[in-house]
């Protein structure tokens, strides 16, 4: 049996760092890679940090062939959809995605992360992220209704036994900067057509239109995954860094087309109001797959 990264279901936390890296020399890359399997929690029972640690799915494959899940790649093209509308291909080497309850611990720890990776890699793109109002995105509607429970979560978002890659995740990782101005002009309902549920208790309406947010991302069309997303930004700036998991990546990348208006020539209404700034994809190896690089 392979084990998964326990921070890709350690929910509950409420700072979240997300490191992005690019290799200063591919020729070194199997000592990055060495020196990312070897980052680990701090040893205290209290103020933990939680780590994801992933890798270009390209970079990954040239290292480790054997566990290498077929068929996956980087966010190395960018998606141009309907009506002009771009999601932007920004793909790095590797990702550190801390997180825990407590952000002085965090920031200690990414500080020293950066650190002992600096001999081989730049940091390339840095993310704070905090909950916000316990459940909710910063437009106001709860994130993650569909999300499966902990039992469930691991059969959508892990690769199966007897695979290469098993115990393992594909992670789609993108920055959505949130048209503050546009959404919050729009009345209520109005927000709740866009979205194709309810603000207040997250129902999903049963007359939403087809070009909502959920019927655009539908998982019993497109497959089920696992959601972290967070709230990012500051006052001015702000959005949602999409986490999403996927024991497949046709579920994420189907669903990325659909919002874009490629499957049906309908546009994600929610597009409208929130653009995307960033686009990676990074394969997320078991615990024991980590270990053999150390």
């Amino acid at each position: 049996m392979h084990t998964s990264q326990a921070g890709i279901f350690a929910l509950g936390t409420s700072a979240h760092t997300y490191l992005e890296f690019d290799l200063v020399d591919e020729k070194k890359r199997k000592e990055f890679f060495a020196n990312v399997a070897a980052i680990h929690e701090p040893r205290t029972t209290t103020g933990g940090v939680n780590f994801v640690l992933g890798f270009r799915p390209e970079l990954w494959r040239e290292v480790v062939p054997e566990d290498a899940p077929q068929g996956v790649e980087g966010f190395n093209h960018e998606i141009r959809g309907v009506e002009g509308f771009v999601m932007p291909a920004t793909q790095h080497d590797a990702i550190v995605w801390l997180s825990g309850s407590a952000y002085d611990v965090i920031f200690d720890r990414a500080r020293s992360v950066v650190r002992d990776l600096a001999s081989q890699a730049v940091l390339a793109e840095e993310t704070c992220s905090w909950s916000y109002r316990h459940d909710r995105d910063l437009t106001g509607f709860i994130d993650g209704s569909e999300n499966p429970t902990l039992l469930d979560a691991p059969t959508d978002a892990l690769l199966p036994e007897g695979v290469p890659g098993a115990g393992g995740s594909v992670l789609l990782l993108q920055k959505w900067q949130h048209k503050v101005a546009e959404w919050e002009a729009l009345p209520v309902e109005q927000q709740e057509r866009v979205m194709g549920r309810t603000k207040s208790e997250s129902t999903e309406l049963q007359d939403k239109p087809p070009y909502s947010h959920v019927a655009r991302t539908d998982q019993d069309e497109f497959g089920h995954i696992f959601r972290r997303n967070m709230p990012y930004g500051s006052v001015r700036e702000h959005g949602t860094m999409f986490v999403g998991f996927s024991a497949e990546q046709k579920r994420l990348s189907r669903m990325l087309e659909s919002m874009a208006g490629l499957v049906t020539g309908t546009r994600d209404a929610l597009t409208h109001y929130t653009q995307p700034l960033s686009g990676s994809y990074y394969f997320v190896p078991s615990i024991e797959s980590l270990r053999h690089l150390r």
